[in-house]
């Protein structure tokens, strides 16, 4: 590997080491549902994010929940010894896409049929550190 490749490998890894992710495939929740959960916790601190999500009445909060802490672990695997506290983690971005469909046939009146569409969805969360933004009187 050359040494612009090396150094810009040692770049990108180095931004990758404050972020950590978890992936929640074909929760069998629509997608609008999820997304109303999931805009109140963007760019919310983890500890404030998990307070909203528990005391949330919403069934996609519970999923949402229990996928914020599996990516709290992830991230202190990828830190061991770091503090979460201290790291003041985010929930960086979370995105929700929609997942694969059961469709379903309800009977209707006079022979006909209705499709009922089951639908489920896909959502990764994000986590990363608060970014200090520097004044550029700081930087003189």
């Amino acid at each position: 590997m050359g040494s612009r490749k090396r150094i810009s490998n040692e770049k990108i890894k180095e931004a990758k080491k404050d972020i950590a992710f978890a992936k929640l495939n074909n929760c069998p929740t629509s997608p609008r549902k999820m997304r109303l959960v999931a805009d109140i916790i963007r760019g919310v601190e983890v500890q404030k994010a998990l307070g909203i999500l528990k005391y949330s009445k919403q069934h996609a909060s519970d999923k949402l929940e229990k996928l914020l802490l599996s990516a709290i672990a992830n991230w202190q695997v990828k830190n061991e010894g770091a503090d979460i506290e201290e790291a003041e983690l985010i929930v960086k971005t979370i995105t929700v896409d929609s997942g694969r469909q059961l469709k379903r046939i309800r009977t209707a009146p006079q022979g006909r049929a209705h499709r009922i569409r089951k639908r489920s969805n896909h959502v990764t969360l994000i986590l990363g550190t608060k970014e200090v933004k520097v004044k550029a009187e700081d930087k003189k």
